[in-house]
């Protein structure tokens, strides 16, 4: 049980909405099943599922904005100003499932973000946990040609310590994923 996430064989999720979806990864793509009421079956309706490399859409409950690090801060101000990649703002949308969150930005493209807060000193690191929330989700991730960091390293690459270990999680877009990255090292470069 305590395996880097690199070591998983499949990952997936089931969505329910205005459809049933499952989607699931065993390391080759990922492939999108919806349930036809009609036969009582998934049937292929997303082969070789794609992330855009770059989106227009974040995911964050900016409502903890005052308990994040300052990276963090710079990267919500990043995605919320017209200077980024993108020469507008993203567009902010938060369902508050880290699921539902994740689908939309793998079929649309952005980011999600749930990053770690001082609120609680009993959770620095945050409230996602790696090795049955940030894990599959960073598996699914890569294999649609995205990324999942905890602001600094790779989410599979992390050595699992005990079984409900927390995470924060940046997970979507390549480039975007990338640039939040990149803005945790600017500030650890300047100490």
């Amino acid at each position: 049980m305590l395996q880097p996430g690199l070591r998983q064989v499949a990952a997936g999720y089931v969505l329910y909405g205005t459809s049933t979806m499952l989607v699931f990864t065993t390391g080759d793509g990922v492939h999108g099943f919806t349930m036809d009421p009609g036969v009582g079956e998934f049937l292929l309706s997303h082969p070789n599922i794609r992330i855009p490399e770059r989106g227009r859409i974040y995911s964050v409950n900016e409502g903890y904005y005052s308990y994040w690090d300052e990276p963090t801060k710079a990267i919500l101000e990043y995605f919320k100003s017209s200077d980024n990649n993108n020469r507008k703002p993203y567009s902010g949308r938060y369902i508050g499932s880290l699921v539902a969150d994740f689908h939309r930005n793998l079929i649309y493209g952005g980011i999600f973000m749930y990053p770690a807060d001082n609120r609680d000193p009993k959770k620095p690191q945050g409230k996602l946990r790696l090795t049955c929330e940030a894990n599959p989700m960073a598996f699914l991730a890569e294999q649609a040609g995205g990324m999942a960091v905890d602001g600094r390293n790779r989410i599979l690459e992390l050595e699992v310590e005990h079984l409900h270990q927390r995470t924060p999680l940046f997970i979507g877009s390549r480039e975007d994923v990338l640039k939040v990255r990149e803005v945790y090292r600017e500030f650890d470069a300047k100490g």
